[in-house]
């Protein structure tokens, strides 16, 4: 028997803790190459969109697939879990949250490793459906003091500020624009659905971390080319899918006088290959696309935690396939 887990399941079941503590997990077992990525693949129609990105981990004995379809902006996403052992299927997981979720923890642990320990002040530019989770996991790796929020909408910049100070332990403030939340903040996040730019080097602090996390296309960036090139450190979570879907660099690398050469993959600098923050003066990014080691790290937790709460509705598949 399968389980199908819900939106509702997962949010109960994977807690922020958790989540980092599990997506760290996935960087030491990408590292180690007892991982296997397989970058998202797209298909296109007229007012449709099919994504979809596969991983499978040894140790854990477990692959997955995410896949989602998007139809007038409207994304619907779900995670197949398998047993590599059998090749059962073990659960299909409505993986909105779970989406949101892990990148927010991939961004914790970018901010983790590459920001200053004293980073106290948060700048976030977008507010959408990312934004919560990625204000979430930076406060589980430092000790936040303040936040500012910028995002196009006042109202629903507003908003979002009142909803993320009631539930976080410090004040998150509305910012009056894009330049001061990233002015403001020692990390500056990008969470947008922004074509061009939004972030400029100008703004950012000696000692600023970036975690750009809202474009994952090529013809999407939210980084410009002096952020690039004031960056000492360029971090991806996999430099083959990044050179598909990081816009930022795929645009940026070449007129900010870089290559793909100085781009480090974070599961180098968790485990120590490569160097992490060496200064409290340099400029650090982590430019994430989402990768699907995630999904099935975070899909194995979920499932196991749901057998062991009784969660989830069971359903039969397969039953008359031969062994």
């Amino acid at each position: 028997m399968a389980l199908f887990l819900s939106e509702r399941d997962v949010q109960e079941l994977f807690p922020m803790k958790q989540a980092l503590l599990r997506i760290e997990a996935s960087f030491v077992a990408q590292q180690s190459g007892r991982a296997v990525n397989q970058p998202r693949q797209r298909v296109f129609q007229p007012g449709f969109s099919l994504h979809y990105m596969a991983a499978a981990l040894a140790d854990e004995h477990l692959a997955g697939m995410k896949i989602y379809t998007i139809v007038s902006g409207a994304a619907r996403f779900l995670v197949l879990l398998f047993d590599t052992k059998t090749g059962d299927l073990l659960a299909v997981i409505e993986a909105d949250y779970l989406g949101r979720i892990r990148t927010g923890a991939a961004s914790g642990v970018a901010t983790k490793y590459l920001a200053r320990q004293d980073a106290s002040a948060v700048g976030l530019i977008g507010a959408g459906r990312q934004a919560r989770t990625q204000l979430e996991a930076v406060a589980g790796v430092r000790k936040i003091r303040a936040a500012r929020v910028f995002a196009r909408d006042e109202k629903h910049r507003v908003e979002f500020c009142r909803e993320m100070a009631d539930y976080l332990d410090f004040p998150v403030e509305p910012a009056a624009s894009a330049e001061d939340a990233a002015r403001f903040g020692d990390i500056v996040i990008a969470a947008t659905t922004s074509r061009e730019p939004v972030i400029k080097g100008e703004w950012l602090r000696p000692g600023t971390h970036v975690n750009a996390i809202g474009a994952n296309m090529a013809d999407r960036r939210e980084l410009d080319d002096a952020a690039l090139r004031q960056a000492e450190i360029i971090a991806v979570d996999s430099i083959a899918q990044a050179r598909d879907e990081a816009g930022d660099l795929v645009q940026g690398l070449k007129a900010a006088n870089q290559s793909w050469d100085d781009v480090m993959e974070l599961n180098d600098i968790v485990t120590g290959i490569k160097p992490r923050r060496e200064s409290s003066e340099q400029i650090t990014v982590f430019k994430s696309c989402g990768i699907a080691i995630w999904d099935v790290m975070a899909a194995g937790f979920i499932y196991r935690e749901a057998l062991e709460k009784k969660k989830g509705k069971p359903f039969a598949i397969w039953e008359d396939s031969p062994r």
